[in-house]
């Protein structure tokens, strides 16, 4: 009985189809394997990759639900595929076993490294993971509901406060755009922009202001009571003249000139 059964397995195993991109390569590889580093061998490597290539876009096709376009996964697929090529032992097996967890891997840490749009540690990423998949595990339990972090933790095998920072961390994978919409119980909505407050001007009047305080206090005392009655007083350059018994274009200069050291000292402040 037991003959008979690796019998049949070797049967299927024999006339199981081979993907129609999966080409015969052995006879290439086995050059390849003792070759030195050299353009020989980078010739050999391309035309391996060339055949290989409608599988690493076959995998990458199945990738394309998530946000990146087709053209972009297929040149990470493509560069999977050179690793599996370069890297690869005809000992190891069929190359296809080996290229398709290298070129997966490659698509997998392109999407777990580069399409967050906040910036967030690898290990808060491997947080996230690890809770996603322990949370769709429990709600997929006959009578699933929504599990609670305790549940989580103990499926994933996390403490209760990674499970938070997990959860967290799914916020940051991809932003909501202030254009969206937001609708509320009573039947009106918003987008996300509408809810938020307007910059307020008076903020930089009061960060320009202690930007020219260290430049004032160098000022002699005549020159800080110019600009005292000029930009607080709101006076003219006429009447301060009559009042410090000296000419309006003198005041006008040393207002100038006042005014551009001021500047120079609290570093190219706006005039």
């Amino acid at each position: 009985m037991l003959t008979e059964r690796i019998d049949r397995a070797r049967s299927r195993g024999r006339t199981r189809r081979r993907h129609d991109d999966a080409p015969d390569t052995s006879a290439l590889f086995a050059r390849m394997a003792g070759l030195e580093p050299g353009a020989e061998r980078d010739l050999l490597c391309e035309e391996a990759v060339t055949a290989w290539l409608p599988m690493a876009h076959r995998i990458a096709r199945r990738f394309r639900d998530k946000g990146e376009s087709l053209e972009d996964l297929q040149q990470i697929a493509a560069l999977g595929l050179l690793k599996a090529v370069n890297r690869y032992d005809p000992a190891l097996g069929a190359f296809e076993s080996y290229a398709v967890p290298t070129i997966t891997g490659e698509l997998r840490r392109h999407f777990r490294d580069h399409l967050w749009d906040l910036h967030v540690p690898r290990r808060v990423q491997d947080l996230r993971n690890a809770v996603r998949a322990a949370r769709r595990a429990l709600t997929q339990q006959p009578g699933g509901q929504q599990p609670s972090v305790a549940e989580i933790a103990a499926q994933a095998g996390l403490t209760e406060d990674e499970v938070r920072e997990g959860l967290s961390a799914m916020d940051s994978y991809q932003a909501r755009s202030l254009d969206a919409e937001m609708s509320f119980s009573d039947g009106g909505g918003c987008t996300i922009a509408d809810t938020l407050g307007e910059s307020e001007p008076a903020y930089d009047r009061v960060a320009e202001r202690e930007a020219a305080k260290e430049g004032l206090s160098h000022l002699p005392e005549r020159e800080r009571t110019i600009l005292y009655l000029r930009f607080f007083r709101d006076m003219t350059q006429i009447r301060i003249a009559d009042l410090l018994g000296i000419s309006q274009m003198h005041v006008s200069r040393l207002i100038r000139e006042s005014c551009a050291q001021v500047r120079r000292e609290a570093g190219e402040m706006p005039a």
